[in-house]
């Protein structure tokens, strides 16, 4: 532990920074935007179904110009590039709050899943691969805690507020506190800890000792055994909070009854996150992939049995703990296997497979809720992809292992 506080003493200002931008993201998370889907579906009059195709439209979008877009973590600074997103995506919630039309809503969907689930979070991981390496994973996991932090205390803050204010004036304050952000940033990193991408060092090499391209990763086939673990969390896990209006009432329980469990998610996912830092830098990331999804897998069996928030509190602490995680890991994994030195570039792609998952995961759900398959009957389907996902993780890192050992470059 003296260790572990010397540490963010001595990088309190990166980490801080780090810790900002995912705290921002959540403005574009599901998490967030989902506690306001029952005015939106009101207001548009949308069903489930077309709710879920809308969202899934305008995510698909930002997750195909993720591939491209992401590639200017590679060339421009932290304090800059940050700076723009953060102002982009106050424009997006300021266009929620405007959305009178349905062509609106769409775009404003689309800006808030680009700058805040896919390029907000993308920025701070890529800075925190390339800034640290070997305490790689603590810095991961430290800055991951804003994201967490969002997730644990804004739906319960915005799901009391809805009683209080119009719908729409939250979406003003929260582009408002996104534009107040930008200074802090600055402040933060006027003087920016130099990314290995600037410097005249080689940087962090991956497998093989080497720096991978992301045409080379794209061909590689550990890249595609990681697929479905890669969409799993992004699509299920936004499933359960996108569709928690419904969830809550497949399950008889009070709104603010479910949503008050998600405090028990973010801090199991909290705790787990830190301990995935240390595990990956003491036994690295392979290791920590072969298990990881286990408990998510349980999480959604249970969920699905629930009969009370009080068994629904242990399924979702369950699925924190993969979350967990699963955040810590995916920001770790690449570079360790491919290198930093075109991280922004292959995580871009990374990013975009996570997304689209955040994107097919509400449509698919929202097209079967429509068919009349409720939520918890689903989550017995969810639990079996996650197993099938576990398996072929611990395949792929099993034949990475495998190649290393033999001194050869997987295929």
């Amino acid at each position: 532990m003296p260790g572990f506080l010397r540490f963010v003493k001595d990088n309190a200002v990166w980490l801080l920074a780090g810790f900002l931008l995912t705290f921002a993201s959540s403005f574009g998370q599901t998490f967030f935007i989902a506690v306001f889907a029952g005015e939106i579906r009101a207001y548009f009059g949308l069903s489930h179904g077309g709710w879920g195709g809308l969202y899934a439209f305008a995510t698909m979008a930002s997750a195909a110009t993720m591939v491209f877009a992401g590639t200017l973590s590679d060339r421009f600074r932290v304090r800059v590039l940050g700076a723009a997103v953060l102002l982009g995506l106050a424009l997006a919630a300021l266009g929620m709050a405007l959305a009178t039309h349905f062509v609106v809503l769409v775009v404003a969907i689309y800006f808030l899943r680009l700058f805040g689930q896919g390029f907000m979070g993308h920025i701070a991981m890529v800075a925190m691969a390339r800034w640290f390496v070997a305490t790689r994973g603590r810095a991961v996991s430290i800055a991951g805690l804003g994201v967490a932090t969002g997730e644990a205390f804004l739906p319960i803050v915005v799901v009391a507020l809805l009683g209080l204010f119009d719908w729409r004036m939250l979406w003003i304050a929260a582009g408002l506190i996104l534009i107040a952000f930008v200074p802090v940033l600055y402040l933060l990193l006027g003087h920016e800890r130099t990314p290995q991408s600037f410097a005249a060092d080689r940087g962090s090499q991956g497998f093989d000792g080497r720096m991978w391209t992301r045409g080379e990763v794209f061909r590689h086939r550990f890249f595609w055994l990681m697929v479905p673990a890669l969409l799993g969390p992004s699509a299920w896990m936004t499933v359960f909070f996108f569709h928690q209006v419904h969830l809550a009432e497949a399950k008889d329980w009070a709104h603010l009854t479910l949503v008050a469990l998600f405090p028990l998610f973010t801090g199991t996912s909290v705790v787990f996150l830190l301990i995935a830092g240390w595990f990956v830098d003491r036994f690295g990331c392979a290791a920590l992939a072969r298990i990881y999804l286990a408990p998510i897998v349980l999480g959604y069996l249970a969920f699905a049995v629930a009969p009370s928030p009080t068994t629904g509190a242990v399924a979702i602490m369950l699925m924190g703990a993969s979350t967990g995680m699963h955040t810590t890991l995916m920001a770790t994994l690449w570079a360790e296997v491919y290198g930093t030195r075109h991280l922004g570039a292959i995580r871009a792609m990374i990013a975009a497979v996570m997304v689209l998952g955040t994107a097919l995961g509400p449509a698919i759900s929202g097209a079967l809720i429509d068919l009349g398959i409720a939520l918890p009957t689903q989550f017995f389907g969810i639990a079996a992809y996650f197993a099938a996902a576990a398996a072929l993780v611990i395949y792929a890192t099993l034949t990475l292992q495998t190649h290393r050992g033999n001194g050869a470059q997987p295929r």
